[in-house]
């Protein structure tokens, strides 16, 4: 089966100047969610769920976007394929990468990569907390500013004790960190591409290329 990396329909076509409206709203939207609740919000705490659930809604709707969405969202435009990504390295290094319709093949690596551990972390907050809902942990917040503790008498107390253990807390953190390990990476990605091919990679994904406002 042919690598869908060297198709007719991934050669010689320019990427977007200007990435759709939804791809751009789950991008940065996830990117503030995920900086937010690692370095800002407190594990458990009603904005942190806030936080998760509306990470959770943007990660499902962007892999629907994945389906239904113009070509360069498609799936289809950038399968996972670490042979290609290997290709794509290389020649970075000699200057002669080609341009895709959508991430090249070392970005879309990166992409599935932090869906998956995105997906890890959302996963095990909610069974860290017990599928609590940011309005049950306010309730429960007020509770205990109240003087009542009984409210943190349950199967999960939003810190990592839940029915299954520790295990979901413990993997919950180990994933977070790793999302920003891989978002560290990415933006360095980024930079180093956009210096090698000599193009803004991070104009498309804000209001596109001057050329395109022109």
């Amino acid at each position: 089966m042919a690598d869908p990396w060297t198709s007719e329909r991934q050669a010689g076509i320019a990427p977007p100047d200007l990435w759709d409206p939804l791809v751009r709203i789950s991008h940065w939207g996830i990117a503030f969610i995920v900086v937010m609740n690692a370095l800002f919000t407190k594990g458990g705490s009603p904005l942190h769920l806030w936080l998760g659930w509306i990470g959770m809604a943007l990660l499902l709707l962007r892999l629907v976007w994945g389906v239904l969405g113009p070509v360069e969202a498609r799936f289809s435009a950038f399968p996972p394929s670490p042979r290609a990504a290997l290709s794509h390295l290389r020649g970075l290094v000699s200057g002669r990468a080609p341009q895709y319709r959508s991430h090249n093949p070392a970005g879309a690596l990166m992409v599935y990569a932090f869906w998956v551990t995105l997906a890890v972390v959302i996963g095990t907050g909610l069974l860290r907390t017990g599928g609590q809902t940011p309005m049950q942990a306010a309730r429960d917040a007020a509770a205990v500013a109240s003087g009542d503790w009984s409210v943190l008498v349950t199967e999960t107390d939003g810190g990592g004790e839940s029915r299954f253990g520790t295990l979901p807390g413990e993997v919950h953190t180990v994933a977070a960190n790793l999302l920003l390990i891989l978002a560290a990476l990415h933006v360095a990605g980024v930079a180093v591409e956009s210096r090698a091919m000599r193009r803004n990679l991070v104009a498309p994904m804000l209001t596109g290329s001057k050329r395109r406002r022109g």
